[in-house]
């Protein structure tokens, strides 16, 4: 396994499938010096995991205050029931509520895991196409970016000269099941490279950078479904 790591300024790589369990999204925390946040929260079997590799980092895990969701499936929010429980606030799209909160099992596509899902309340309920996150003195930028899922959404943040983005399932797949629109897709990923990330923290393929690879990466996944 490998560890958890400084990616750049102000955000780490704390879990995912090399660090904390194969079945895990990457899990990112951006450090806001008096708040920290979570993009994403794995599965469910590594939250502790999680908490200490933020530990190990040097960080103070009692800062860690929001925990923003990139979108309904399984793999990204299985962990939301425990760190709700600790005292975080629960961020994600209102188009993604039927699965954070309903708990739908065809939106969570719980059954590719074999793992039952614990809806949880959601505290913070994004709408629109962009909705902004204070953590600490970072902002998170939230855009919707539809296709995968109706409501994923896609943060980034600008820290140190450095924009960093969230793109978590940029690569897809789709399924009709839980509202996959390639269309939908096409264009968000448009909107993507419209922001000139020079970092890309994606959802399963980990880390890419600079914005030429950034750019490429997108590009390789619009070239593939939209032949």
């Amino acid at each position: 396994m490998g560890k958890p790591h400084k990616i750049c300024e102000r955000v780490y790589m704390v879990g995912g499938p090399e660090i904390t369990d194969g079945r895990d999204c990457c899990v990112y925390l951006v450090d806001g010096a008096s708040e920290l946040a979570l993009v994403d929260a794995g599965l469910g079997y590594s939250c502790e995991k999680i908490m200490n590799n933020i530990e190990k980092l040097g960080l103070d895990k009692s800062l860690l205050k929001i925990l923003v969701a990139t979108h309904g499936h399984i793999d990204h929010i299985g962990g939301l029931g425990y760190f709700k429980d600790t005292g975080l606030k629960v961020a994600c799209h209102e188009l993604e509520l039927n699965a954070v909160a309903g708990g739908r099992p065809e939106l969570t596509a719980e059954r590719y895991y074999g793992v039952k899902y614990r809806p949880v309340s959601v505290d913070i309920v994004l709408k629109g196409e962009l909705q902004e996150i204070a953590v600490g003195d970072l902002t998170l930028r939230c855009v919707l970016t539809p296709g995968h899922t109706p409501g994923g959404i896609s943060p980034y943040v600008d820290a140190g000269g450095t924009r960093v983005l969230f793109g978590q399932d940029i690569h897809g797949p789709f399924d009709s099941s839980w509202g996959s629109d390639r269309k939908k897709w096409k264009n968000s990923m448009q909107s993507l490279l419209a922001l000139k990330a020079d970092i890309l923290c994606e959802g399963h393929y980990g880390v890419y950078q600079p914005a030429g690879e950034v750019k490429g990466y997108i590009e390789t996944y619009l070239r593939r479904y939209t032949r």
